[in-house]
């Protein structure tokens, strides 16, 4: 599973606050510890500060990239913060994230043109959200023919469903999985994405429902979250799923979980 360590989000009040008093040795331990507990990519957002989020978001990478070689996922659905952020990143990033929708798609996609960095792709377009598996399908190919066209390569597009709250619909986890697997099987070489916590919203412990979301979408292909690498039953969850599921070969890496003490029952 490729994790995308969600925790440096300005929507957390903890966060906010580190951004607001420069408080640069907070954001960098978070990072780290986003890091050592097995994150991919450092998710950074601060969305929240709408007034001067470019200003903000490079900020939270250049303490990130101070912290850590990981590199970051880069959460705007503005342009013009998104490419301040990635010249303050230096290297590949993760976009974070495109959609089908005319305002964003040719501007992301031209920032995307000519450079090694891999994008998250929402499968939606101006009429919303879609309420079917095969209307997430249908988006899914129609956002990775636009990409790959633009030469980008399908090992670099993540294609986020848009797992919704069961909360709201007694469907949505369902119609969620139905829809990693159509596409898992149209592009077995793309990558499938969700925000994994989406399913919980709205309910209380939340923190089981997101722990047993995390396999039952592992066993039908998901290959990369943006959740809390710092739960640590979670990420054990996900890594036992993956052995069962035939992605850990000869059990490597739960054999080096077991030894490092790292298996959270």
């Amino acid at each position: 599973m490729i994790v995308v360590g969600e925790l440096i989000n300005a929507s957390r009040k903890a966060i906010a606050a580190a951004i607001r008093e420069q408080d640069g040795a907070a954001i960098q331990q978070i990072a780290r510890d986003e890091v050592e507990h097995g994150a991919n990519f450092i998710d950074v957002n601060a969305g929240v500060f709408e007034d001067r989020e470019a200003e903000c978001l490079e900020w939270l990478i250049g303490q990130v990239r101070e912290a850590t070689e990981t590199p970051c996922s880069v959460d705007s659905p503005s342009v013009q913060a998104a490419e301040r952020a990635l010249a303050a990143h230096r290297g590949s990033a993760l976009i974070n994230s495109i959609s089908l929708e005319s305002s964003r798609l040719d501007d992301f996609t031209a920032l995307l043109a000519g450079s090694e960095h891999h994008v998250v792709a929402l499968c939606m377009g101006d009429d919303g959200i879609p309420t079917t598996s095969d209307q997430r399908l249908t988006n899914a190919e129609r956002l990775v023919n636009h990409l790959v066209g633009k030469g980008i390569p399908e090992e670099r597009i993540y294609l986020d469903p848009l797992l919704q709250a069961v909360s709201t619909s007694e469907t949505a986890g369902r119609d969620f999985l139905q829809a990693v697997e159509a596409i898992k099987q149209r592009f077995p070489k793309v990558h499938c994405i969700c925000g994994m916590s989406n399913v919980s919203f709205g309910l209380p412990r939340r923190k089981i429902l997101n722990q047993t979301f995390a396999v039952m979408a592992v066993a039908h292909g998901l290959d990369a979250a943006i959740l809390n690498p710092l739960d640590e039953r979670l990420m054990t969850n996900i890594l036992v799923a993956e052995t069962l599921a035939g992605r850990d070969q000869w059990c490597e890496r739960y054999l080096n979980a077991h030894r490092e003490n790292r298996l959270n029952p």
